[in-house]
Parts: structure tokens; C-alpha cells; sequence
């Protein structure tokens, strides 16, 4: 072999293939390189598109959450009383019957036939009673009346505002004064009605009337041959944090407690 030839042969060994004259063209390392810049260019376009379609996603989401959020501040919720939301009509119950099954000094049972809005028809027990008034009576000193007697169905003492049932005919208002009268002996030269609570309405129909006392003057108390009581005066914030506390079980009391205080953070 030629010298000339063997050190052709070293060279395209170094250099992975046969040199090239000046003036040739590498079509395959052209074409290679030409591949390489159109896969790079591919490349960038594919990622520019998912960027893109990325953003409209997200363009897309936040339109979505403007909308809820525009939803949410036209619709804002408001507080519908019962019967008062169209959707009631489908809650209703028909009483088909109902019968007293025990009358008692101060209330009655009785039992009575319904019709369910999908058409069963079942029975429900019914206690129905007169109603009746209690009072928050609140001292010039910033002190609450309130009276301590047994009670037979708990079978201890508890610690309530005034209260009793109405008589036939009478008057929340003047059954609020009574009470007062003749279980604490005290006259108010201001009552004002509260508000009006229903104590177990799945079951009873009683309501209690509560009322606000002020400008209270001692005349003497006048209980019922069957009261037993005795007479605390209590500040308005103890009252309020045996309340809040979990102390206070009566729940009139916990009420007008309650809310003679919010009154008078108003005032």
C-alpha cells in the first residue's frame, strides 16, 4: 500500500469517515443538521401551543370564577321565615283527624291523623297549650329578678325568670305583670315585649311571651297556694356568663337573658 494511501485511510479513521475535497458538499450532515433545526423549531412551536392553550385554560377558569364570584355578590343570602318561601307549600302536612286522648289541669293530649307531602298517611301526638308570659325584670342597679323553684319532671331546683300560663281570655301583657307581681312582689313602670318564643314545637303548640321590665318598685309577693319560691337578685353580666357557661338549663330564661343583654349594648 501506497504511503499516501495509508495516511488517507488514518485520517478518515480519526475523523469517522473519508475526508472530503474542498469544494464537496456532506449532503447527509447538511440534511442531518437541516432534521435537528426543523425538530427544534417543531419543538418551540409545540411548546409555545401548550403555553397558549395553557393560558386560555386558565382564562377560561377565571371566567368561570368571576362569574361564581358575580353570582355570589348578586345573590346574597336573606333570612325567609316559615310559610313566608314558596318552597313550603311542599312541606305541608294535611291533618286528617284529631282527638283528645288525656286532658290535663294545664294541658291536653291529644292524637291526631296526617297526610305527608308524598301521600303516606301516619300518626303524630300533639300536646296543646293555653301559652304563656315570662319576665326579664331588670333593676335601676343593673340587676335580673329571678325566682328559684322546684321542678317535678327535672326533680331539682332550677333558677328562672318570672313566668306563668295564661289564663282564658287573658291578656300576654297583663299575665307578664301578674307573674311578676305574685311571684316576686315587684311592679314595673315599664313592660315591652321582647319576643315571642315556641318551646318544643315538634310536638307542642305552647308559646311564651317574653317581656322586658324596668322602673321596678317592691309591693309585696303574692305566689299561689301551690308556689313555692324564693326571690334572687342577680347582676345582668353573672347571668350572663353562668348562660354562656352552660349553667342556666331553663329555656326562657337562657332567651331573655340573652336578649336583654344585646338590648342593652344597644341602647
Amino acid at each position: 500500500m501506497a504511503i499516501g494511501e495509508e495516511r488517507q485511510m488514518k485520517s478518515e479513521e480519526m475523523h469517522g469517515g473519508p475526508e472530503r475535497a474542498e469544494g464537496d458538499v456532506d449532503v447527509f450532515g447538511d440534511r442531518d443538521d437541516m432534521d435537528e433545526k426543523e425538530f427544534e423549531a417543531e419543538l418551540l412551536d409545540a411548546e409555545e401551543a401548550g403555553d397558549a392553550e395553557r393560558a386560555c385554560a386558565g382564562e377560561a377558569q377565571a371566567e368561570v370564577i368571576d362569574a361564581q364570584d358575580a353570582d355570589e355578590k348578586q345573590i346574597e343570602p336573606v333570612l325567609v321565615l316559615g310559610d313566608d318561601d314558596p318552597r313550603d307549600a311542599g312541606l305541608h302536612e294535611q291533618i286528617l283527624s284529631e282527638e283528645p286522648a288525656w286532658r290535663g289541669r294545664i294541658l291536653d293530649v291529644h292524637t291526631a291523623e296526617v297526610r305527608l307531602p308524598n301521600g303516606r298517611v301516619t300518626g303524630r301526638d300533639l300536646i296543646r297549650h293555653p301559652g304563656a308570659s315570662a319576665v326579664v325584670a331588670l333593676t335601676e342597679s343593673g340587676k335580673i329578678v329571678l325566682v328559684r323553684q322546684y321542678r317535678t319532671a327535672l326533680d331539682r331546683v332550677t333558677v328562672e325568670i318570672p313566668a306563668g300560663k295564661l289564663d282564658p281570655g287573658e291578656d300576654p301583657l297583663e299575665c307578664a305583670k301578674r307573674e311578676l307581681l305574685e311571684e316576686t312582689g315587684f311592679k314595673a313602670a315599664r313592660v315591652n315585649h321582647l319576643t315571642t318564643i315556641a318551646t318544643t314545637p315538634g310536638f307542642c303548640d305552647e308559646v311564651i311571651h317574653l317581656y322586658m321590665a324596668t322602673g321596678l318598685t317592691f309591693a309585696g309577693a303574692n305566689p299561689d297556694d301551690d308556689e313555692f319560691v324564693n326571690v334572687d337578685l342577680v347582676p345582668l353580666s353573672e347571668l350572663i356568663d353562668a348562660v354562656l357557661d352552660g349553667k342556666i338549663e331553663d329555656a326562657k330564661t337562657v332567651i331573655g337573658a340573652l336578649a336583654c343583654d344585646a338590648i342593652s349594648h344597644r341602647l
